[in-house]
């Protein structure tokens, strides 16, 4: 993923134009050459989490605090970088504990069952300046349907200790029944008492992971 270029101040950097419309290839550029490599999200400067409209007035948000994620960046060819992200479903935070315990139980997550909620790049593009469109296989209870995920590159920057970082964030919404979490109740006055869409949010910031010796 072409989410960064070569520099060590926190600003926004610049990233190749979009192909002409005369169909001549975009070179990536040079510097990126120098961060292709294995990256991990940083879990410390980083929320991966997800909002749902509850009771059709109000809004529950909730992360994942506990995941395991490998990234590799392509500085030569961004198309072919690649995700893998895989949260454990038991850690989920709303706030409220009571409500943790349901979302883990067998009415939606079933954690017990299914540990593990991953995300697995399929394929990345360019969509605009600072923005990336990357597809990718979203597993939930067994069942792996396709999701596209709208990243808007941050930055990179080279912090005091001397760790690389890249920044972006990204986005999708879901109908969560396709994957079969279909529990809900009925209100009183009509609708659902949470909605069939969910908004996934990925807050992120990346630091290379150490060449091994």
């Amino acid at each position: 993923m072409n989410f960064f270029s070569r520099n060590s101040s926190p600003r926004r950097t610049g990233l190749p134009a979009a192909p002409a419309a005369s169909g001549t290839a975009v070179l990536p550029d040079p510097g990126l050459r120098a961060l292709t490599g294995e990256w991990m999200i940083d879990p410390a400067h980083s929320r991966i989490g997800f909002s749902v409209r509850h009771a059709m007035v109000t809004t529950v948000r909730g992360a994942f605090p506990e995941y395991e994620s490998r990234l590799h960046f392509d500085g030569d060819d961004p198309a072919r970088s690649t995700a893998e992200i895989s949260l454990s479903t038991a850690s989920v935070d709303t706030g409220v504990e009571q409500r943790d315990a349901h979302l883990i139980g067998r009415d939606f997550l079933d954690a017990a069952t299914h540990p593990r909620m991953v995300f697995t790049s399929t394929s990345v593009e360019f969509a605009g300046k600072d923005v990336y469109r990357m597809t990718g296989d979203l597993t939930i209870r067994g069942v792996t349907r396709p999701v596209v995920l709208e990243l808007t590159y941050i930055g990179y920057v080279v912090d005091p200790f001397g760790y690389e970082r890249v920044g972006f964030d990204g986005t999708t919404t879901i109908n969560r029944s396709d994957w079969g979490l279909t529990y809900n109740a009925r209100l009183a006055e009509g609708g659902a008492m949470v909605s069939e869409k969910l908004r996934l949010q990925f807050d992120i910031a990346a630091i290379r992971t150490p060449s091994a010796a």
